[in-house]
């Protein structure tokens, strides 16, 4: 059996798991392109909503597709936008296709490149957001995390454009440190939203990182984070580098992968 798959809710029939390598990966509701079920996607959404006045169109790069769970919340919040996707796995996007189709309204062009090569090959300031959330085997790989990767992400943005990324670690918190370090390096202005405990290491869980030229719209993320059914910290300015402490940004020279999620996550 592929270890790639949808799997139906057991208690809402309505939901489908995007299952890869006995980790969900993502969940949507083919009826509802606004539905978001991670936590971490809701905060990515909650950059979304506040970067710009609503149903604003924009332009979008999605750096991994999944199950192009942000890509229809995108379509569905601000119709109109352009999108592309990003994906190198051709039997996901295969699969997306065929068992989880994007409505007819819905426009995303989907390209099978790597997300380094997406960004290096893309014109100067022609994207308004872009998302990072890429996975190998349940990994964060090492090659989307660095400061070479992050300049071609910030030469690719508009000006007053976002960058967001999702990241995960526990423990020791190597690699989410380094990564962060590196955001931190190459933009002005960079924001993380976590919760505490995986932000002290913990518990393993997921961090989104964002980062700008200009001020992230830190009030409104605050305001969202601290409203959510599992509220978390927003860390930005003095609070942000006093956290990072010296992490040494991650380069293509020396960057970890993230760590695999434990057992205990790998299933729902």
């Amino acid at each position: 059996m592929s270890s790639l798959r949808f799997e139906t809710h057991r208690d809402r029939p309505n939901l489908m798991h995007l299952v890869a390598d006995g980790v969900v990966q993502a969940t949507i509701d083919p009826a509802d392109p606004s539905y978001l079920d991670a936590e971490y996607m809701q905060r990515i959404a909650y950059l979304v909503d506040a970067m710009a006045e609503p149903r604003r169109p924009l332009r979008v790069l999605h750096l991994g597709a999944g199950a192009l769970a942000m890509a229809r919340y995108v379509a569905a919040t601000r119709p109109g936008s352009y999108q592309q996707a990003v994906e190198t796995d051709a039997e996901l996007v295969a699969l997306v296709r065929a068992e989880a189709p994007l409505p007819r309204r819905v426009k995303v062009k989907i390209r099978r490149t790597d997300a380094r090569e997406a960004l290096e090959t893309a014109p100067d300031r022609c994207y308004d957001l872009i998302i990072t959330d890429v996975y190998e085997r349940a990994k964060v790989p090492s090659h989307v995390t660095t400061v070479e990767f992050l300049r071609q992400a910030r030469r690719v943005l508009r000006p007053g454009g976002h960058y967001a990324v999702n990241l995960c670690d526990g423990g020791k918190l190597r690699f989410l440190k380094s990564a962060l370090a590196a955001t931190a390096e190459v933009w002005e202005h960079a924001a993380v939203m976590a919760e505490p405990a995986v932000l002290r290491g913990k518990r393993f869980g997921n961090v989104v990182a964002v980062a700008a030229e200009a001020e992230p719209p830190l009030a409104a993320l605050r305001r969202r984070c601290a409203g959510a059914p599992f509220p978390c910290r927003v860390l930005a300015g003095a609070e942000l580098t006093e956290y990072l402490a010296g992490a040494r940004p991650a380069t293509d020279a020396a960057a970890l992968s993230s760590p695999p999620p434990p057992a205990s996550l790998r299933s729902f």
